[in-house]
């Protein structure tokens, strides 16, 4: 995670993240400040191992969605992604690559930032969310997720492209896929009435074979950062990461069927949502690279 020290809304974003509203700076970057402090405390008290990165700068407004720049694979990869926003190219930080080599053991590193130079664009776990027991890749056709390249990811990862669009109420194109769901172990959560009609019928077959309970949410519950969850396993097994808006934003039914599966973490991150972004966006997820025998 990285925490920023002079957060605020990114004015380079806002054409088209319908999440977004503008802020005021100096309070927000307090607030943002204090809300990644605390959703970093609340993280390592449920036993998941959180590594900081500081961002003093001004230059990164986006910095604390650090999701978007790089991911990391069991097969000792680790990506870098060509982002949309000029500012937001700026992130990429060559200590947290170096740290991830040290501390874990990550053998080979693949730079797609140049494709930026190309208008062409694949913006991380944003643009793509990973079912990595069964080898998928997910992805809302948008101009910030091409699909050409994300081809080229899953030829490396040895995953299969499921390319999809969706749009919201006002018929403008989802931003990022992650917004729109989110894959863990046993379940999908997905804002289903966002999704294309044509497209429907793939992604529920696909859900489906994969044994995955399918939690559907509503176009309001979307918009309540609900599909922007991400499954991370503590010492004492798996916690669904959430916002504060999203937990209350679930009926009582959907957090009874997710506690089937897993245990609700909520962090309060209302200043860092309207930035267009939440809890899920904020964590680079670390896996560890499986050994071969």
């Amino acid at each position: 995670m990285v925490r920023p020290h002079q957060f605020v809304s990114n004015p380079q974003t806002m054409a088209d993240n319908a999440f977004q509203r503008p802020l005021d700076a100096k309070q927000s970057a307090q607030a943002a400040y204090a809300e990644v402090t605390n959703a970093i405390a609340t993280l390592q008290n449920n036993g998941i191992q959180v590594h900081v990165f500081e961002d003093t700068g001004t230059s990164t407004p986006d910095s604390v969605f650090p999701n978007n720049w790089f991911s990391t694979h069991h097969n000792g990869l680790v990506i870098s992604y060509p982002m949309y926003a000029d500012n937001r190219r700026l992130e990429y930080r060559q200590d947290i690559i170096d740290f991830l080599q040290a501390n874990y053991q990550y053998q080979q590193y693949v730079d797609f930032r140049h494709f930026a130079n190309e208008d062409t664009f694949l913006e991380g776990t944003g643009s793509i969310v990973f079912d990595h027991q069964h080898k998928l890749a997910y992805a809302v056709e948008s101009k910030r997720t091409d699909a050409e390249l994300l081809r080229q990811v899953c030829q490396l990862l040895g995953y299969q492209d499921v390319l999809f669009n969706a749009a919201d109420e006002h018929n403008m194109p989802i931003y990022h896929t992650n917004v729109l769901m989110c894959v863990a172990t046993q379940f999908v959560m997905i804002g289903m009435n966002m999704v294309a009609t044509a497209d429907k019928p793939r992604l529920y077959n696909l859900f489906k074979q994969s044994g995955l309970s399918v939690i559907e949410l509503s176009n309001q519950q979307i918009h309540q950062f609900c599909g922007n969850a991400l499954e991370l396993q503590a010492a004492d097994g798996s916690v669904l990461a959430l916002s504060e808006t999203a937990f209350n934003a679930l009926s009582e039914a959907q957090k009874t069927t997710l506690g089937q599966y897993t245990r609700l973490l909520p962090l309060a991150v209302p200043t860092i949502e309207a930035a267009g972004g939440s809890v899920r966006c904020m964590i680079a997820g670390v896996h560890p690279t499986v050994q071969k025998a």
